[in-house]
């Protein structure tokens, strides 16, 4: 008796055996701190959320999510080394409209978007601001290009960097209105608005969070903003199109991505867990201060929504003959 009681015993445990080899692969993700890429330097655009972003997962998942910073080449060098990331969760980059820009501007990247990354859900939108120096002569759009189009080439505006959302930004502006301005990148966003503070540069075409501080306290000139409506951020600062430079329009985005073939059940969670940290009304009313405002999607419409946007930049990088300096 005691030996078949001892058989059925053993018999059970195999069978737990068994089934444990059929259970889903990393189940109790994350078991580890999980890297968070942020290719922009610190102090930008980016950091509402990507800091909003780890600090929720963090509590909600038990585990740190770490922000590692790593700028330059207009976001690739961030980008490749997360396309590199072992596909298993605890390597994510912080997406955004650099990508759908470096897919065309640059000759050649090591990385392609759609082979290399799985979309998770996009995050946040934001507005560009033209944003001058006080002391510049101008009240509106339409005094800065007056006062661009009597000093062709003269005037020097500030960019987070060569072929990053912000150059491109003003040369569009440029191509629309037919002007010449000086072109000073500089590594990121944060150090693009202290150039115009400082006067080193006479405006920049800012993302809305690096300059909303400024523009509040009045040590920047807030002249538009860069999306087809007005920022409910800022909803006194009127767009470029109501300014007088009709077909403009530009807004900046960021998604959360990991690298392709992590497993379905990690993307689910990852979704889920973001969707929950930025749905409620504080994140939403701390956003909003910031100069975002949330915007979540399905990885499947995050796709979409990514080759939507390198195929207008494509066309806009080749109709304006944009390139890389």
């Amino acid at each position: 008796m005691r030996t078949l009681l001892r058989l059925s015993n053993l018999s059970h445990l195999a069978c737990i055996g068994v089934l444990a080899c059929f259970a889903p692969a990393h189940a109790d993700y994350p078991e580890r701190p999980v890297r968070l890429i942020v290719p922009f330097p610190p102090g930008g655009g980016t950091e509402p959320i990507s800091r909003l972003l780890a600090q929720k997962l963090s509590e909600s998942l038990g585990q740190q999510f770490v922000i590692d910073n790593r700028p330059g080449a207009g976001t690739t060098i961030g980008v490749e080394l997360a396309a590199r990331a072992t596909p298993d969760g605890y390597t994510l980059l912080l997406g955004s409209i650099a990508n759908a820009i470096s897919a065309t501007l640059y000759r050649k990247v090591n990385f392609d978007l759609s082979r290399d990354f799985a979309p998770v859900t996009l995050l946040a939108t934001t507005t560009g601001v033209l944003a001058v120096h006080p002391t510049l002569p101008v009240k509106t759009v339409k005094d800065f290009i007056a006062l661009a189009r009597s000093r062709p080439g003269e005037i020097a505006y500030a960019s987070a960097g060569s072929g990053t959302p912000t150059h491109l930004q003003a040369e569009l502006f440029s191509y629309l209105t037919q002007i010449k301005m000086n072109h000073v990148p500089y590594k990121g966003g944060a150090p693009a608005v202290l150039a115009v503070l400082s006067g080193e540069a006479a405006l920049s075409f800012a993302a809305l969070p690096s300059a909303i501080s400024q523009i509040r306290a009045g040590k920047l000139r807030a002249l538009a903003v860069t999306t087809a409506q007005r920022s409910p951020s800022t909803p006194d600062i009127p767009t470029l199109r109501e300014s007088g430079v009709p077909g403009y329009e530009a807004e900046t985005w960021y998604g959360l991505v990991a690298s392709a073939r992590t497993p379905a059940n990690i993307i689910t969670r990852l979704h889920t867990e973001s969707h929950k940290a930025l749905s409620t009304a504080q994140s939403r009313k701390r956003l909003d201060a910031m100069g975002m405002q949330v915007r979540l999607s399905t990885p499947a419409e995050y796709a979409a929504f990514t080759q939507s946007e390198i195929e207008k930049w494509r066309n806009v990088i080749k109709t304006a003959a944009i390139r890389a300096d």
